[in-house]
């Protein structure tokens, strides 16, 4: 399905424009101007002669023809009018923000809305939704995201507080996103025409997707393993649980089928299961990192034992490996370190030398060139660094990054944070988190989210591989 006149409309109504941002409604108007949308806006309602100078128009039956994009926030009962006016209008897309159908039992609604759809050209994303986000095209529903460019991760939501919180997570992770969807109650463009429309973007590296329900599963598996053949899939399934398929019904009208057979189906076609947002979040990172982890062979550097043999249970019980290191690896290693309360042994306890960063930096040069590791996972403590380094932290990151850009192999640095009442602690993890975002390299708050994200990573690129080498 062609979705570009949805992602990148060269106009666009919006039905029930209002100039103030106020009430249960978001103001597509106002966010369009206000985040520098560059087409032609047409507000429509017939309360206004015009809005912010912009002539309004009284109804979708006195636009010109073939409007790209119409968005509504009027109420339901209106959108049967509305539906059949875009058709006449040979509107491409009508975005329905309005809630009112499947969701609270009025599937005659939907049906109508449907049929009446089929009469022309026009398809409907939603209703029941916050619908498109679009870096590129400038079309958005955040006041707050200011995206200066795009980015290569694409989103489809059945949620739009889901849609909307992943924009907002991604956009502070400083994940570069391309395109992204609330789709609501899906009752024309459904899920998998989403999956498959940006399963052939050349631009998009990596999709993932929050749903409640699948209408057309043997569709939606069939876009996915055409997907998967290309870029990692990444799905956070909502109504689980009998106690959640029922919550889903009430939210976006959602018939939830057999979690586990669904589930079976999409592993099988190569689809990556998470559990939460958080571990979406978190493998994004690394899957669309400059550097990818090719093997699970890791090598840890650290201040502590305590953290070190946690990280070497964690790391093992995920199937990751830490093998010995090389002599010439230890000997540069114990070069800028003392014998007291130190091991070059795999994982590294630098002890105190682990809050220096140039020491930091030389450690993980010296497991570069170690043809043992595959990954390099250094350890930082925001405490300890605030603490014996003081306001040098921030102006010495660099010697860090700068030491990134010549290292080969990928680094996934955990960033740990244990004081939570400390603003000027706080105010040093997010300037350091930000410098590594910058340079690239995902970064994790715990060894356990960073365990994860590698195991998971390696675990689809693992049966990716076998699948292209089978082709």
């Amino acid at each position: 399905m062609d979705l570009d006149r949805l992602f990148y409309p060269k106009n666009i109504a919006i039905v029930g424009a209002s100039p103030r941002i106020r009430g249960g409604k978001l103001p597509y108007f106002k966010m369009l101007e206000i985040i520098g949308y560059k087409g032609d806006l047409y507000p429509v309602n017939p309360k206004y002669e015009e809005i912010d100078g912009v002539r309004a128009y009284p109804s979708i039956n006195d636009l010109p023809e073939g409007i790209d994009l119409v968005i509504v926030s009027a109420p339901a009962q209106q959108s049967l009018e509305i539906i059949k006016a875009a058709v006449r209008r040979k509107v491409k897309f009508v975005h329905f923000f309005t809630a009112g159908f499947s969701e609270i039992g009025n599937y005659c609604l939907e049906h109508k809305l449907i049929q009446e759809a089929s009469k022309g050209i026009t398809r409907v994303v939603g209703p029941n939704c916050i619908g498109v986000y679009c870096p590129g095209s400038r079309v958005g529903f955040d006041l707050m995201i200011q995206q200066d460019s795009p980015g290569d991760v694409a989103f489809f939501g059945q949620s739009g507080g889901v849609t909307s919180n992943f924009v907002r997570i991604a956009n502070s992770r400083q994940i570069g996103l391309n395109k992204v969807v609330s789709y609501g109650n899906q009752i024309d463009i459904r899920a998998e025409d989403y999956l498959e429309y940006f399963a052939n973007d050349e631009k998009i590296r990596l999709i993932a997707g929050y749903i409640e329900d699948i209408k057309d599963p043997k569709a939606f598996i069939n876009a996915l393993k055409v997907a998967t053949q290309t870029k990692p899939v990444i799905i956070l399934k909502g109504g689980v649980t009998e106690e959640g398929a029922r919550a889903a019904a009430s939210h976006t009208g959602a018939l939830s089928s057999n979690y586990q057979i669904w589930a079976s189906a999409v592993r099988q076609h190569r689809g990556i299961l998470v559990e939460n947002f958080e571990q979406m979040l978190n493998l994004i990172m690394i899957a669309v990192g400059r550097k990818i982890p090719q093997g699970p062979r890791v090598g840890f550097l650290g201040a502590g034992g305590g953290t070190s043999v946690s990280f070497t249970d964690l790391a093992i019980l995920e199937g990751l490996s830490l093998p010995e290191l090389g002599t010439k690896t230890r000997e540069l290693i114990s070069q800028r370190i003392g014998e007291i309360n130190t091991s070059t042994t795999n994982p590294v306890d630098l002890g105190a030398y682990g809050f220096d960063f140039t020491v930091m930096s030389h450690t993980m040069k010296a497991l570069d060139q170690d043809r043992g590791i595959d990954v390099i996972i250094p350890y930082f403590s925001v405490d300890f660094i605030s603490t014996f380094q003081g306001g040098r932290a921030e102006k010495e990151l660099h010697i860090i990054t700068d030491a990134v850009r010549n290292i080969k192999k990928p680094i996934v640095p955990v960033l740990s944070r244990y004081t939570e009442d400390d603003v000027e602690m706080e105010k040093v993890r997010l300037s350091i988190f930000s410098s590594f975002r910058k340079a690239g390299l995902p970064v994790y708050s715990t060894i356990q989210d960073a365990v994860y994200s590698i195991r998971k990573y390696l675990e689809w690129s693992s049966k990716h591989v076998r699948i292209v080498n089978s082709e």
